[in-house]
């Protein structure tokens, strides 16, 4: 008897699991970036150059760009792209993951633009907000 029950909702279970990743692969579920990632504005260059609030600055190696839908991106795919994003640097201070955020996630205020800021504010990782002293 105990397997009739077990046979008849496994394919409910797996159905559901089908449905829950389909709804991820779609974009549904929020990004949550790491409390170490700062907001700026970047211009893509050739390569691994860009541009980082005006400043030039080379990606670091092994950077990894993620356009609004997470998508991974090759360094070359954003060449010329203009984009507010969040960004973590490595020890050099050089960009190591960029992403280009959507327009929600642009709307998030405040978002520390410098790493005095990151220091001095308090971040909710699972509301993905900050708040000021």
């Amino acid at each position: 008897m105990f397997r009739c029950a077990v046979s008849k909702l496994l394919p409910a279970a797996a159905l559901l699991c089908a449905t829950a990743l389909q709804a991820q692969s779609f974009g549904e579920t929020e990004r949550k970036f790491p409390a170490t990632a700062l907001r700026g504005t970047m211009v893509f260059g050739a390569s691994t150059q860009a541009t980082l609030n005006g400043q030039p600055v080379q990606l670091a190696p092994g950077a990894r760009i993620f356009d609004p839908e997470n998508r991974l991106l090759l360094t070359g795919d954003a060449n010329g792209a203009k984009a507010v994003v969040h960004y973590t640097t490595d020890l050099y201070q050089q960009p190591l993951t960029v992403w280009i955020l959507t327009e929600a996630e642009r709307r998030k205020q405040p978002w520390p633009k410098t790493l005095a800021e990151a220091q001095a504010w308090r971040f909710d990782f699972l509301s993905q907000t900050w708040s000021q002293p």
